[in-house]
């Protein structure tokens, strides 16, 4: 399983934290956000790690060599990051590794390790979910009566969802295949380089794609998208997932 993690965008709601660097070497509880994902991913059995830079990428790549110089680490770099999305991410890791299996997060996330590894040990294509009160802003997940996803996106009722997806998807080798092939047609005969990569997810659920819903509303989990969040999530940080203070608990255990 190989380890793709995104990691381009500017986070403009965040500035001026992101003036000089990239949202994802931002600390929460003295950890950075990439070293919680790094570290999740690789204790939850990603063998290396595809990063797709572009915003300061440099930073990132130094901090990764820095941190895991023995991990094996490939990097893609999004040059056009300021006029595209992550779906445009996505694509260029998946020109890579379409038909391998793949464990898929964005570079932002703040979540329980534990959330990585319960998506990352199913044996079919799946992705995490917290349930609680959803607004407009939320990556919203319908379902069907057998429990099946229908809809995965921020324009759906409110009503109709059942939760929020995390951001950790976890995809299986025919699966990376088929997103290979969806996303084939939508960046280049269709431009859409714009938009949330979770349009694809919706566009190949008709063809039989699908993820299975993996709750881990129990674990701790927060979304970052302003300067006031990362106070409450350091505020609200469980004291076992906290690395201020806690040197022996936070050290590299897979360098």
């Amino acid at each position: 399983m190989i380890g793709v993690i995104l990691a381009a965008g500017m986070a403009k709601r965040l500035r001026p934290l992101t003036d000089t660097r990239p949202k994802c070497l931002l600390e929460v509880a003295g950890k950075t956000l990439l070293q919680r994902i790094v570290d999740a991913m690789l204790k939850a059995g990603a063998k290396e790690l595809l990063v797709v830079t572009g915003y300061r990428g440099e930073m990132i790549r130094d901090f990764i060599t820095g941190h895991y110089s023995q991990s094996t680490v490939h990097y893609l770099h999004n040059t056009d990051y300021e006029h595209n999305n992550n779906i445009f991410s996505l694509w260029m890791a998946m020109q890579e590794l379409h038909g391998q299996e793949v464990l898929l997060m964005d570079s932002d996330i703040l979540c329980d390790p534990e959330a990585v590894n319960r998506v990352a040990c199913q044996e079919v294509s799946a992705l995490a979910m917290q349930r609680h009160e959803l607004g407009e802003e939320e990556m919203k997940i319908v379902v069907d009566s057998k429990g099946s996803i229908t809809e995965i996106s921020k324009t759906c009722r409110v009503a109709d969802a059942i939760g929020e997806s995390v951001g950790i998807e976890k995809m299986t080798a025919e699966y990376t295949e088929a997103l290979y092939q969806e996303l084939r047609k939508m960046i280049l005969d269709e431009g859409l380089i714009d938009i949330f990569y979770e349009r694809a997810f919706e566009r190949l659920i008709p063809q039989g794609y699908t993820f299975k819903v993996v709750d881990t509303t129990d674990l701790f989990s927060y979304e970052l998208d302003t300067p006031e969040d990362f106070e409450r999530a350091t505020a609200l940080m469980p004291k076992e997932l906290r690395c201020d203070g806690t040197k022996d608990f936070c050290s590299h255990q897979y360098l």
